[in-house]
């Protein structure tokens, strides 16, 4: 297999999860229940985005070629067909039977990942070849602490994707089956640690500006341990407190960072304002996790907390990361360009606030118009993405 049809094939991903992205946007509109809207957003656009671009990037960033190239086309399937068992589940009248089926579909597809990349790096699991070029010589000390987290990662995946399993089959459960540590597994472990390890790597290369090695060397520990934590200490307790402490310097000193970047870099791009967006909303959601463990859980505000995680901090990350790789001015059909692409992020960001503030201000109608406004914003950011990705497959003709 080709380069070129590994990229296509690590583009379908992409694609998939932008798709799942607005199905989830939808379904929060249409008052599905919150292990549906979860399943959606973080098995269906979180993770497929990341699986992708992992394909695509980590292989690069240790000097590697991918074990096997047919991976990512083996793999898409299985994610897909897991997350849509997974997101049925919980719905009334499903039987028992879509949850198993769904749950082993996406091991099975995560395996696939797992072997593929684990073999690929199995001589450089520490990360000390970088492929990092001689005229990035100074990067080199970042890009080494950055890599020496990725294994973690894929650590936290599986761990999680293990609770996942034991959840819908007959597979020994994580501790007490308890489903947000599933979620806590793959989210904070799982892509938000691959964000801060890729992000310390991809995005000073982005804005051409630098970090102190130091930073990423407070993050990335903190951002590996307070997972565990949170996950293990749910729904209360010292470790759980621990946790989300941990969890909130990984955040904050990530935001601190990329603000940093962004104000000492001379470049303007449209992708920069995403996770600019993303990592404000991320400060607010582990704000609200610090008074979950220090002082008492509000019902109201838990789907908030989750709603500015993967929709804001992660989910608006991904979508400016991905403006950078496939750049919305390169559209050649109605529409395409940065203005909707600035016009895609304001209304996502714009329906989160509103979505929290009627949360927080117990004001039903603005959390329920909020989701709706994030809607038309995933709308036009999958017309965009999209429309580059028919235009450069020949589909639509520029």
């Amino acid at each position: 297999m080709s380069s070129a049809t590994r990229s296509r094939w690590a583009r379908a991903f992409v694609a998939s999860g932008v798709c799942w992205l607005v199905g989830w946007q939808a379904a929060a509109v249409a008052g599905f229940p919150r292990r549906t809207t979860v399943t959606l957003g973080l098995y269906g656009f979180v993770l497929h985005v990341v699986f992708g671009k992992a394909y695509s990037l980590v292989p690069s960033y240790f000097d590697r070629d991918l074990a096997w190239d047919r991976a990512p086309a083996a793999h898409l399937p299985l994610a897909t067909g897991g997350t849509a068992g997974l997101a049925l589940s919980p719905l009334s009248g499903v039987p028992p039977l879509a949850g198993t089926v769904g749950a082993l579909a996406w091991t099975g597809g995560f395996t696939i990942f797992l072997g593929t990349l684990a073999w690929t790096l199995r001589d450089n699991l520490s990360g000390g070849d970088t492929g990092t070029g001689d005229h990035n010589a100074r990067r080199r000390p970042v890009d080494r602490i950055a890599n020496l987290f990725v294994p973690v990662v894929l650590g936290y995946l599986a761990v999680g994707t293990w609770a996942t399993l034991g959840t819908h089959t007959a597979v020994p459960v994580l501790l007490d089956g308890y489903p947000p540590r599933a979620t806590h597994l793959l989210a904070a472990g799982g892509a938000a640690l691959l964000v801060f390890a890729v992000g310390f790597r991809l995005l000073p290369r982005f804005l051409v500006a630098a970090v102190p090695s130091w930073v990423p060397g407070v993050v990335l520990p903190a951002g590996a341990l307070g997972p565990a934590l949170l996950a293990v200490g749910l729904p209360g307790g010292p470790l759980f407190r621990g946790g989300a402490v941990l969890e909130a310097l990984a955040v904050v000193g990530f935001a601190v960072a990329y603000v940093w970047l962004y104000r000492t870099s001379e470049r303007e791009r449209v992708g920069f304002y995403g996770p600019l967006l993303g990592v404000g909303f991320g400060v607010l959601a582990v704000a609200l996790g610090l008074t979950f463990a220090f002082g008492s859980l509000d019902p109201a505000l838990v789907s908030a907390h989750y709603r500015l995680n993967l929709l804001g901090f992660l989910g608006l990350t991904v979508v400016g990361v991905t403006y950078q790789f496939y750049p919305p001015t390169v559209g050649r059909f109605r529409g395409a360009g940065d203005d909707l692409a600035v016009a895609a992020l304001g209304l996502i960001a714009g329906g989160l606030v509103i979505e929290v503030a009627g949360a927080g201000l117990a004001v039903a109608p603005a959390e329920r118009a909020g989701p709706a406004v994030a809607l038309v914003g995933t709308l036009a950011y999958a017309y965009l993405l999209l429309g580059v990705f028919l235009q450069r497959s020949g589909v639509i003709d520029p």
